[in-house]
């Protein structure tokens, strides 16, 4: 059991919370059950919306990079996950290579790699970062506010592994979504476990087949808890490729804005909610440098100026030569899109859960002052509060149903965790060397 928030809310999802905390036992054996089947993802981030009637993952990101932000109470927590995890994969392990992403100038991600070297040293690994990145050809030492320097060292292969000079890793721990693809250097080291797998990256990886997962997930967690599984999952649909150039493409994109949009208004009908329904138009395939486009009406694609849809579409960068490049045919998704009633200080507000292997190990409020409840707040000025703790007890098994105090973490955990369980079922069907038994 994790602690309490102190920002818990009160209103109509207090009746999904209760249901959930009176139904505690069911959900842990649930849990337990699933990862005695399939592999949690060896560490995972949600984003978690919720809307006062409606409690929903709207991101799943098996490379978090924002450990950072994370509470130093919550730490010990990621450290015995770390400790559980390893002694899976390889009991044995002593060095840990951790390959980042190409940002060495960013002081936020310097300081997230700081933060998961620390854990993972607390875990008893000797733990090195080299960033496979021709920029760095020789250590380099980077100053970290209120931390010791980072040291960053080029990779090097040898005899189907690779490390560091001086040192030979037993574990690769990737903090690189490979949204450029898979680097030929990665690939065919048999004797070594990468983690997560490579296969996880955005350059292999999509969207639709985790929502596709989890909305599987829910039906049975649903089933289990007897709540509606819409109540816990942001419905989708699959348009495949559109190219914004071709009528037809936009054409098939407004009908299944129109078809979400139909099926999200009987829902709403249903609850007696009085809230504009919406939904988000994303790519398929991470994020590509394309932001998500809210629209609440099929007519908004047609009506949209062309070129404010391709800014919005591709970001803030609008360049000829990157809105030409990016307006090439691309998979889409379309995501019912779920309000955020959190707020922190008068402003839109979001919680992140983190998780290590099959335990949630801490989290942290994504706020962003200009951005609103219906719109993303993952981009550029956002800003990160660490979650409030109460000083409450946990819930009492002789308390009545109903009785339990509220813990909304909890049950953002369990949400959090839900969309772990079909990350680990993505990752097993989208596995290429998965074993087939007819």
């Amino acid at each position: 059991m994790v602690p309490h928030l102190v920002t818990a809310l009160t209103g109509p999802i207090n009746e999904l919370e209760q249901r959930i905390l009176d139904s505690t036992p069911a959900i842990e054996r649930w849990f337990r059950l699933e990862w005695m089947e399939h592999t949690p993802p060896f560490y995972s981030a949600v984003d978690v919306r919720n809307a006062g009637f409606k409690l929903a993952p709207t991101n799943t990101d098996l490379f978090p990079s924002s450990w950072h932000n994370l509470t130093a109470e919550m730490l010990p927590l990621a450290v015995q996950a770390a400790m559980a995890a390893i002694e899976k994969i390889c009991p044995e392990a002593r060095n840990i290579l951790l390959i980042p992403g190409n940002h060495n100038d960013n002081s936020f991600h310097l300081a997230n790699l700081a933060q998961l070297k620390r854990i993972f040293h607390s875990a008893g690994l000797d733990v090195r970062i080299g960033p496979i990145s021709p920029e760095i050809g020789a250590p380099t030492e980077f100053a970290i506010p209120n931390s010791e320097p980072l040291v960053i060292e080029p990779v090097s292969a040898f005899k189907g592994r690779i490390g560091l000079k001086n040192f030979d890793p037993c574990m690769v721990l990737l903090n690189n979504d490979l949204s450029g693809g898979v680097p030929g250097i990665l690939e065919e080291l048999p004797t070594q476990y990468i983690l997560p797998p490579l296969h996880a990256g955005w350059g292999t990886r999509r969207k639709s087949l985790h929502l596709q997962c989890y909305e599987d997930c829910a039906k049975r967690f649903g089933k289990l808890l007897g709540v509606d599984p819409w109540l816990i999952n942001p419905i989708h649909a699959k348009v495949g490729e559109v190219n914004f150039r071709e009528k037809r493409d936009t054409d098939l994109l407004a009908s299944h804005v129109d078809a979400l949009l139909a099926k999200v208004r009987r829902k709403y009908k249903e609850y007696g909610i009085n809230e504009k329904p919406f939904v988000a138009i994303k790519s398929d395939v991470g994020a590509q440098g394309m932001g998500a486009v809210i629209v609440r009406d099929a007519k908004e694609i047609d009506q949209l100026p062309q070129r404010r849809a391709r800014d919005r579409m591709m970001g803030d960068r609008s360049s000829p030569e990157f809105v030409d490049k990016r307006l090439q045919a691309r998979d889409l998704i379309v995501q019912e899109g779920v309000l955020t009633n959190e707020r922190m200080n008068e402003l839109v507000a979001e919680p992140v859960v983190y998780m290590m292997d099959r335990y949630v190990v801490g989290g942290f409020y994504r706020v962003h002052a200009e951005r609103r409840a219906d719109e993303s707040l993952n981009g550029p000025r956002a800003h990160y509060i660490p979650l409030a703790f109460a000083r409450n007890h946990l819930p009492q098994s002789s308390n009545r149903p109903g009785g339990s105090a509220p813990n909304r973490f909890y049950m953002y955990g369990v949400i959090a965790r839900l969309a772990m369980v079909a990350a680990s079922y993505e990752l097993e069907a989208s596995d290429p060397d998965q074993e087939i038994y007819d």
